[in-house]
């Protein structure tokens, strides 16, 4: 059995990713910093999951993530992401502490949680998808030290998809989702697709399995 760990799995892409794997018959481990979110998300996901409640910003949740996937794991998603403060500053008024806070969860958590789980990516030959977005790319105002962050992400794996042969390294691009997250940067989240969208997109990424690199869920989605 393909075993995945998944974080901020409580709603919104992660969740819905996790509902994809779920069909397929993954092994699953959810987190999420709210316990009755997750445990309700863990109830609709179905399937063989295990929720362990924390924030990725702290090593002894990581640790518990670790402990939990026991037996190997096929897939890390680095799904787990903070806007920053909001409403959104533009960089000339975005305090420094705040921008690091950001940085701690977007991108310093991912790497040491990719550290920990490194061993058994590489002997199960196994992936990581990094969920990076346009703002990655893009220059919006008053996304600059979101965007920054996962400029920073996408960097990282580039580097690890070099260094790395035996995993594949996805960094993805989900586009805009009707979720949370989008609803609380002050943009029109309604008018945006279901997370539901991009994650079968991205389902099929990891069942085709393609090179490590940079992708788009629309991308994906168009070459079905």
């Amino acid at each position: 059995m393909n075993t995945a760990l998944i974080t901020g799995a409580s709603r919104g892409l992660g969740r819905a990713l996790a509902r994809e794997l779920a069909r397929d018959g993954w092994r699953l481990v959810v987190d999420a910093r709210d316990a009755a979110a997750l445990s309700a998300a863990a109830r609709d996901i179905g399937g063989d999951v295990t929720a362990v409640t924390g924030d990725v910003t702290d090593p002894a949740h990581r640790a518990d993530l670790v402990r939990a996937v026991d037996g190997g794991l096929d897939l890390l998603v680095n799904n787990a992401s903070t806007l920053g403060p909001t409403p959104m500053h533009r960089l000339a008024a975005l305090p420094v502490t705040d921008l690091a806070d950001t940085f701690a969860t977007n991108v310093l958590a991912p790497l040491a949680l990719i550290q920990n789980v490194l061993p058994s990516l590489r002997y199960r030959r196994g992936a990581i998808l990094n969920i990076t977005s346009d703002a990655a790319v893009e220059n919006y105002e008053t996304w600059g030290g979101y965007g920054t962050s996962k400029a920073a992400l996408d960097q990282l794996s580039n580097v690890l998809a070099a260094e790395e042969p035996d995993v594949a390294v996805w960094w993805a691009d989900p586009g805009e989702m009707n979720t949370d997250m989008l609803r609380a940067s002050g943009e029109d989240a309604d008018a945006a697709p279901p997370p539901e969208v991009a994650a079968a997109a991205l389902h099929h990424l990891v069942i085709d399995r393609p090179p490590s690199g940079r992708y788009r869920a629309a991308d994906l989605a168009e070459s079905r």
